[in-house]
């Protein structure tokens, strides 16, 4: 039955406020209650009110009360440094976000949570995994990541940060079960961060955390400890071979250009040699065309200066000359080291003995001389029979 139903006999409608059979109160009576109750706590009269106290006492109210809202508005005041970004929820729910500058908000009707954009934090995390080839390797790896997105950050997800956590672990097992252990512990460990950082800010972004990855680091990337010895050996037989290639190298680059330098040398000698032996044999023919002409027009004389030329050419060579005369038992011997004067000590010293021009003519004259007397001599002998 409704509360204002009337009921049977002498009962009058039901009063919800417990008063009988009187109505609703009135709304100005509540009111004058209410600031005689305020009057009595600000210094109001018990007794009784007078014109002049009633005055005092709502002034004072008032007085009090702009005093209230005068706090309450300066609580409002807030700054924001360049690096911070504001979120602002009025009654709990996202009403904007605010850049740097001096900002105002209603107290206790807005909530401000100020974020910093800018600072670049860090979290770290270690694992055991499994390798696309079955091997366990632990890696230890850091995240670098910076708040892109402050509404996200606050609103989207309860715990952004231990969201990243367990992103970071997925996108880590995922990378690192489809590479090799040999990469994943040498010169892999780039490629793997490059393949980490992608794939985690697109967990990232799918979350609507509002954190962007700035750097991913993998710290450290090792075997099991139980096989710690193994692997260290196999990484120092890769460091030897990765050494003698390089001395290898270095030495080929020693090598390489000695050996083409000493061809190329050989070559320019080669092609000198063949130029000079084409300009003497050239020489050679000129000097031979010209002795013809000259020969041609005294012969006896170019014959016995030909003839000078030569036994000049033979005795250069030698310091001791044998000549069998024809029709004698005689053999003249011509000791060219005793003619030659010195010959005897530059052999000595070791230094080649030479004859100068005009040495060999003399020596020349004689050799001549002496076989002209070995001829005549020997014809007169013959003539005398």
């Amino acid at each position: 039955m409704a509360w204002n139903e009337p009921g049977g006999g002498n009962r009058g409608p039901r009063d919800p406020w417990g008063g009988g059979n009187q109505g609703p109160p009135d709304l100005d009576e509540a009111f004058k209650k209410l600031q005689q109750r305020l009057s009595s706590m600000f210094g109001g009269g018990r007794g009784g009110s007078g014109p002049a106290k009633g005055g005092l006492s709502g002034a004072l109210l008032g007085m009090v009360l702009g005093g209230v809202v005068l706090v309450w508005g300066l609580m409002g005041f807030y700054q924001l440094d360049e690096q911070e970004r504001a979120v602002v929820l009025r009654f709990g729910e996202y009403h904007s976000t605010l850049t740097p500058g001096l900002q105002w908000n209603p107290p206790l009707i807005d909530e401000v949570i100020k974020v910093n954009t800018t600072k670049v934090r860090a979290a770290g995390l270690r694992e055991v995994m499994l390798t696309q080839d079955e091997n366990i390797v632990e890696v230890s790896m850091s995240v670098q990541y910076v708040i892109d997105n402050p509404q996200d950050f606050v609103l989207q997800v309860r715990d952004p940060e231990v969201s990243l956590q367990h992103a970071a672990q997925s996108a880590l097992r995922h990378v690192v079960g489809g590479t090799t252990m040999d990469l994943a512990l040498t010169e892999g460990r780039a490629a793997i961060a490059f393949d980490v950082r992608d794939r985690l800010q697109q967990y990232l972004d799918d979350y609507t955390t509002g954190i962007r990855v700035s750097t991913i680091n993998i710290d450290e990337s090792k075997p099991p400890a139980q096989v710690q010895g193994a692997f260290d050996d196999v990484i120092k037989a890769r460091e030897d071979e990765e050494r003698v290639k390089n001395e290898a190298q270095s030495y080929a680059n020693g090598i390489v250009p000695e050996a083409r330098g000493r061809a190329q040398r050989m070559m320019e000698e080669s092609n000198a040699y063949r130029d000079q032996v084409i300009a003497r044999a050239q020489g050679e023919a000129q000097r031979f065309e010209q002795l013809l002409t000259e020969y041609e027009k005294a012969p006896d004389v170019t014959r016995e200066r030909l003839y000078i030329d030569t036994v000049q050419t033979v005795f250069a060579n030698t310091n001791k000359v044998m000549v069998d005369v024809d029709g004698g038992n005689n053999v003249l011997y011509l000791p060219l080291d005793k003619m030659v004067p010195n010959a005897g000590q530059q052999r000595s010293t070791g230094a080649r003995a030479s004859v100068n021009e005009r040495d060999m003519r003399e020596i020349a004259d004689q050799v001549t001389e002496q076989l002209r007397r070995d001829l005549d001599a020997a014809a007169a002998r013959r003539g005398g029979r």
